[in-house]
């Protein structure tokens, strides 16, 4: 189904490009706008399913983006949330996981959205309840968790890196040309090694293992 989307970016060319991208892939956006402020303003107003934020915006050129986001949350609960970021901050990512498991939420390097049928997907995702994290962000809080991930293997490692990045079962076999009766096995042992009992709802299961992650 097609999206109503509110995006916040600074950037008039990467905006632009934002827009094109998200109309290709048959969705709405209702507004698009270059400032803090004006995101809350245009949430308010069209009801978004989800709104797509940089971080670092107008008026004060520090987290504003993200700081109007979670303001948005806390208006509307559950609203999903995708921030964009040009640089990995660990805090950023943390206290989007903070905002809860009721709902979408994702955190994108801008590097990602050139792949733009891999960023749309991740749009849709978390439009849809599904918990995203950057490739990078993800490895980061593997290493802060090293010591607790010495109990997996290589390969349990591989396929927990993608769980964290919200891929499917199915999806992880096809990235490591391995059968998904194969990444099953691999998901069961990895769960079981980091103590996690997790319900079948995938998005549940990525913020689950996010959460132990980032403790």
């Amino acid at each position: 189904m097609p999206l109503n989307i509110v995006l916040a970016e600074d950037s008039p060319l990467l905006r632009d490009g934002l827009v094109s991208v998200l109309t290709r892939f048959g969705h709405r956006v209702s507004a698009a706008v270059g400032d803090a402020d004006a995101l809350i303003a245009a949430a308010h107003e069209h009801d978004p399913d989800i709104v797509i934020t940089d971080v670092r915006m107008p008026p004060g050129n520090a987290d504003d983006g993200l700081r109007a986001a979670v303001a948005l949350r806390g208006h509307r609960a559950g609203l999903p949330i995708l921030v964009l970021s040009q640089y990995i901050e660990q805090s950023y990512a943390t206290h989007l996981l903070d905002l809860g498991s009721e709902s979408g939420i994702g955190y994108l390097l801008k590097d990602r959205v050139s792949a733009v049928t891999h960023f749309a997907s991740a749009v849709e995702q978390v439009a849809a309840g599904a918990t995203v994290m950057d490739p990078e962000v993800v490895r980061q809080l593997l290493r802060r968790r090293q010591d607790p991930l010495r109990r997996l293997t290589p390969r349990e490692r591989e396929v927990l890196s993608l769980m964290a990045e919200g891929r499917s079962n199915a999806e992880i076999a096809r990235g490591l040309y391995v059968t998904e009766a194969a990444v099953n096995k691999h998901v069961s042992s990895i769960l079981q090694k980091l103590d996690l009992r997790l319900d079948g709802h995938g998005h549940r299961r990525v913020l689950a293992v996010l959460t132990y992650l980032r403790a």
